[in-house]
């Protein structure tokens, strides 16, 4: 039966999501708060320049692929991808870098030009990881995660001990340079914890690197955001921006509409791709599923010091994608999970799409993207991100041997408090809520109230975690739940 299903937000998750209702036959209104569609993945045009504001990095195409087969349709009816090569650097002092090949097999033999006998371990390391890739990509985490019987399978059993020992510890167990170490432990980073809180049998990540590699949509991540509209478009989705939601009406322990701009919107279903924490304050505390207590208890992911520059020159010694890990990648660490503060020196990473994409950029210059990895919660001041970005451009111009500061002809900066502002980001994090052991599957908050019948959820704080591809399959686990309920009814 057609139900009117509105949608709050229009992230990955909430798109996603409304794909797969609308393809069900439900009426579908996706209300979204900013100007512009894509939630964190919005497009910042300025000056002759282009910028995706958040997604920078377009791993496990095969999650894609999945969920556009789902409509019939392919990646390739919408964008264009472009593998990089390499996909990208890892600088660690003048004329001191790693370039990450395109295949495994040149990766290997770059690890064992660096520490003899660690190209055997890597295929061996990697073999592994694809069978938890396998595991976890093309199974578990397509699971709703209603309950703990979810994640007991017979290839489960088998690798029960990977989910109590940890990232780091196994990496330190096969590799001793603490520069293969350091890039092996990066790909987890992705999930929002520290690899020493990571389970082992997160290491399918390092098989999304290694093993499918990087891949970059022709003009950018906006191209998957402008697809999935097209898709949505193509099935019926209404889109409406500049609407904020204000309030979610319950009555009777019922969802039955919301307040958008002052207006009130009946709704038979209400799906919030929004941030969870906020989604609940628009609602009575009686009816709230989760305390400020609980959510204080949370360990969440990182937010993010991010800076967009357009440069009037082209830059040398770089790559499209790059990660400056010339200081203490521990004591960075311990700034964001550990004793929450501003670290003293900064680990950075850095993009730059005109190098793959002439459009980002007027001819003759380069578009940039510089994030800093922050602990969530901390203050957030126009002086510190200053003082910040002087530290990782004068970096930057050690690094790569070049004077580019006097060079910016635009910039601009996105913080904690923007996170805040523009997504109503708990505590401004960038990512959601880390993918800890007491923080995965059936642990996280679910994607069904349980107070509030027809209310649901979808995105990085529920199941299966942070991440572009996890907010494709949340989307995909969420129309799933609702389209069971509404069957049964």
């Amino acid at each position: 039966m057609k139900k009117s299903i509105s949608i709050i937000g229009s992230g990955f998750s909430a798109m996603a999501a409304a794909c797969y209702l609308a393809k069900s036959g439900h009426e579908v209104t996706v209300y979204e708060k900013n100007a512009l569609i894509g939630g964190r993945a919005r497009q910042l045009k300025a000056e002759g320049f282009t910028f995706d504001m958040g997604p920078s990095w377009y791993w496990m195409p095969d999650v894609f692929e999945r969920f556009f087969a789902d409509f019939g349709k392919k990646t390739t009816d919408y964008y264009e991808l472009i593998k990089l090569s390499p996909a990208y650097r890892v600088y660690y002092g003048i004329d001191d870098f790693i370039a990450i090949a395109d295949n495994l097999t040149q990766i290997a033999a770059d690890f064992e030009a660096i520490e003899e006998g660690s190209g055997q371990i890597l295929q061996e390391f990697m073999r592994e990881a694809k069978s938890n890739y396998d595991i976890a990509i093309k199974d578990l985490v397509y699971r709703p995660g209603v309950s703990p019987l979810e994640l007991v399978t017979v290839e489960t059993a088998k690798k029960v001990g990977q989910f109590f020992s940890n990232i780091s510890k196994d990496i330190r167990k096969k590799f001793k340079n603490e520069k293969l170490i350091h890039i092996l432990e990066f790909p987890v980073l992705f999930l929002g914890a520290k690899p020493s809180d990571t389970p082992s049998f997160y290491s399918f990540m390092n098989y999304a690197d290694f093993g499918l590699g990087t891949w970059h949509p022709k003009t950018g991540m906006f191209d998957v955001v402008r697809a999935m509209e097209s898709l949505a478009g193509e099935l019926g989705v209404t889109f409406v921006t500049n609407a904020n939601i204000e309030k979610i009406n319950v009555e009777n322990k019922i969802a039955r509409s919301i307040e958008v701009n002052g207006k009130t919107i009946p709704s038979d279903i209400i799906l919030s791709g929004a941030d969870y924490h906020h989604t609940e304050t628009l609602l009575d505390i009686k009816h709230r599923a989760y305390s400020e207590k609980y959510w204080e208890s949370r360990v969440f992911a990182p937010s993010s010091l991010l800076f967009y520059i357009g440069f009037n020159k082209k830059l040398k010694n770089i790559s499209h994608h790059a990660l400056f890990f010339d200081v203490d990648f521990d004591e960075h660490a311990k700034a964001i999970y550990d004793e929450p503060q501003w670290p003293k020196e900064p680990l950075f990473y850095a993009n730059f799409p005109s190098l793959t994409d002439t459009s980002a950029a007027p001819e003759g210059m380069e578009s940039g993207f510089f994030l800093v990895p922050l602990a969530p919660g901390i203050e957030d001041t126009e002086h510190l991100r200053n003082e910040y970005f002087d530290k990782i451009i004068e970096r930057f111009e050690i690094l790569t041997q070049q004077t580019v500061k006097s060079n910016i002809i635009f910039k601009l900066s996105f913080c904690k408090n923007d996170f805040v502002s523009e997504y109503n980001s708990y505590k401004g994090n960038a990512y959601g809520m880390a993918n800890t052991l007491l923080q995965t599957a059936f642990l996280r908050p679910k994607l069904k109230s349980s107070k509030v019948k027809n209310l649901y959820f979808t995105g990085q704080l529920t199941v299966p975690g942070p991440g572009v591809p996890p907010a494709l399959i949340s989307g995909k686990l969420v129309s799933e739940l609702i389209d069971k309920q509404l069957l049964n009814q």
